[in-house]
């Protein structure tokens, strides 16, 4: 019997949607034996111990079972206290936080409770990768804020002005960014406030880098006067404390936000898992000196694989935060795709094209400093070695 084309059940939307960048390249890396990859950001840190005991107590303790759909009380309330000690955010545990699936479900389900069929979504780019595909599968028009290398990717006001129109709804933030490691001053962030609050924007802010923050203070929009109510606060575990696998983030705003977020997080996924959840309510007791020795140890990372980059002709701002750089190759006379096939080829160095991220990430790569020191080592003796073999920079 023929086969049938079953192509033709796949939604219209959906096969429009591109495959991730990032890992259709990384599907040729996990075949490279040598291959060093700086390229998905994940910390290569274990999780912190007490966190890992955490869990495995709670599995002993046989907590197998759902909890309740915004997720336990004690970790919303812990989660609570942590928002109001760091970011300076007041909410209430029972009705204005959402615990889930990490931080792409907590971005997925915002947008299914807010954005209409047509309406247009504002976010900044180079970005993380699903946003753009994420406002498509909601029937949403994304419309992408270009920021520049000059501005350290920082989105300005006036970039933020020229991309609006009346069909705008929603304005998505990633500060710190993934891919730059961009942050934006306090004083463009207010700028940004004040516009959102004059154009009666809802903000949908991605703060998972926040404590990855080297340099400066991070300062979140939701904090800021008249922001509270018309922001839904983003953040997680995976980065900070290194439980990429544990698959666990959370959302806060406000009570009609968070219910309306809640009520296709139900239908869609239930709960996070307990586990998960056991183990992020003692990341937040007793993880922080584990975390800060992390963020240490990037911070060294990030000033060494920077001043590599640079040295070998790579011109590449230092990020302020997150765990990437983001260097031009334009020098290399390659365009990002070809400089990263090319490395990968011949130095078998995985970094991420620019434009994975966007449009407006030609001309860079992204690389990951979530690695170990002696990699990186390694890893940017290779590319040196790459580019004068070739020659490819005077």
């Amino acid at each position: 019997m023929d086969r049938i084309d079953n192509s033709r059940f796949v939604a219209s939307h959906i096969k429009g949607l591109p495959r991730s960048g990032i890992r259709d390249f990384f599907a040729i890396v996990s075949e490279m034996e040598n291959a060093i990859s700086l390229g998905i950001g994940e910390p290569d840190f274990a999780t912190p111990w007490s966190i890992r005991e955490a869990a495995i107590f709670a599995l002993e303790k046989k907590k197998t079972s759902y909890t309740d759909n915004r997720g336990l009380l004690l970790l919303r309330c812990t989660i609570v206290a942590y928002l109001e000690k760091v970011f300076s955010l007041s909410y209430q545990p029972e009705n204005e936080v959402l615990v889930t699936v990490g931080v792409s479900e907590a971005m997925d389900i915002a947008l299914r409770a807010t954005v209409n069929p047509g309406d247009k979504v504002l976010y900044h780019q180079p970005c993380y990768v699903s946003y753009s595909p994420s406002i498509q599968m909601v029937h949403g028009i994304g419309v992408p804020i270009p920021t520049d290398a000059t501005d350290g990717f920082a989105l300005k006001l006036e970039a933020l002005e020229k991309a609006w129109d009346s069909n705008c709804r929603v304005l998505i933030l990633n500060f710190p960014t993934n891919p730059t490691g961009g942050v934006v001053t306090l004083l463009e962030l207010e700028k940004i406030a004040r516009f959102a609050q004059e154009k009666d924007l809802l903000v949908i802010s991605d703060e998972i880098y926040a404590e990855l923050t080297y340099e400066g203070e991070h300062q979140s929009i939701a904090a800021l006067p008249g922001m509270k109510d018309r922001t839904i606060f983003l953040h997680g575990f995976s980065k900070a404390y290194a439980m990429t696998g544990f698959r666990i983030g959370y959302a806060a705003g406000s009570k009609e936000l968070i219910e309306a977020m809640m009520k296709v997080h139900q239908y869609c996924m239930m709960c996070a898992p307990i586990l998960s959840q056991e183990a992020a309510v003692e990341a937040f007791k007793n993880g922080q000196p584990e975390a800060q020795k992390m963020k240490e140890q990037y911070h060294h990372r990030r000033d060494y694989l920077v001043g590599r980059f640079n040295k070998m002709g790579l011109d590449c701002s230092l990020p302020k935060a997150t765990f990437y750089a983001f260097p031009s190759v334009k020098k290399t006379g390659m365009n990002e795709t070809e400089f990263a096939k090319c490395v990968l080829k011949e130095a078998e160095v995985a970094v991420v094209p620019g434009t994975a991220f966007g449009e407006d990430g030609a001309g860079f790569v992204r690389a990951s400093f979530a690695t170990s020191y002696h990699k990186l080592i390694e890893a940017t003796d290779r590319i040196e070695s790459f580019i004068g073999k070739n020659s490819l920079i005077e």
